[in-house]
């Protein structure tokens, strides 16, 4: 009698700590994954469970590898990237990603650098008006359509550095920072008005491209590269105005020109209504 009594009682505590047991081990309790460990964790956690929720349960990716050289147009984006809350990371992706993916619709910060994509299309990003940022850095951009970044009226930070542009199309008047760096832009491709409605603008880099001419400079802009061009010219209305005798930009307080032609020192009266003079050739 006692040892029924005794099985009664240890079965159901068995079946209740076995329970447990698999609910702890099935879950991220936290603070119970070492910090340097968390962040491996989350890509592999995220990859896998938020690109089989988007699918039906008929169309579930398998876990078998996609082959060298395949396309990566038809797996999903979280598949893909790493995605987390508002943000995308499609870092050197493997097979080649050459197209911008398709984005969540609530993205506001998507970062694709290193990878082959060509042509930015003017419906790639038409959909999502959230972004905030865009970094392309590192890609094999030769194309962009006209009005591809038109309705992105909240876009603050673009980089479209390391690429093969040779001109610039109609760009967010609300942006703070714009990367050209590392492109072949020429004076053609980049209309002198290109950044005069960007009254935001803070940091402009046109570094390292075949730019023969100084484009219009905002008075918001304090940090300006356009080292290792082709610029051979700069006048008083470069970044001062003749008309204006007591014009000054207080805020520019970087200008790179070095590795360009131009003698700066052919034209001090340039500079009068800067607190710095331009890093560049002057003798």
């Amino acid at each position: 009698m006692n040892a029924l009594v005794f099985t009664c009682l240890l079965v159901p505590w068995l079946v209740a700590a076995s329970a447990r047991r698999f609910d702890q081990e099935s879950q991220l309790i936290m603070g119970s994954v070492p910090g340097k460990d968390l962040s491996g964790y989350f890509i592999d956690h995220l990859k896998s469970r938020r690109a089989r929720r988007a699918l039906p349960l008929a169309d579930e990716p398998d876990d078998s590898a996609v082959e060298a050289g395949g396309d990566t147009s038809d797996l999903p984006t979280c598949l893909l990237c790493v995605c987390l809350t508002g943000s995308v990371y499609c870092e050197e992706v493997s097979p080649d990603m050459t197209s911008v993916p398709s984005l969540p619709k609530e993205t506001a910060y998507l970062y694709a650098r290193f990878n082959k994509i060509k042509k930015i299309r003017a419906k790639d990003f038409s959909d999502i008006v959230t972004l905030k940022r865009i970094d392309l850095t590192g890609n094999l951009i030769s194309e962009i359509e006209e009005g591809a970044f038109s309705k992105l009226t909240m876009l603050e930070e673009l980089s479209l550095a390391e690429n093969s542009l040779v001109k610039l199309p109609m760009l967010p008047t609300k942006l703070i920072s714009f990367n050209a760096n590392h492109n072949h832009l020429k004076t053609q491709g980049v209309k002198a008005n290109a950044f005069k409605k960007m009254t935001n603008l803070v940091s402009l880099y046109l570094a390292d491209n075949e730019m023969e001419a100084v484009p219009h400079i905002p008075d918001s802009v304090r940090t300006l590269h356009l080292q290792n061009n082709n610029i051979t010219e700069v006048n008083i209305n470069t970044f001062c105005k003749s008309n204006e005798t007591y014009y000054l930009r207080p805020s520019l307080n970087e200008v790179r020109m070095d590795g360009n032609p131009v003698v700066l020192s052919k034209n001090p009266d340039s500079f009068t209504c800067m607190k710095v003079l331009p890093v560049g050739r002057y003798r």
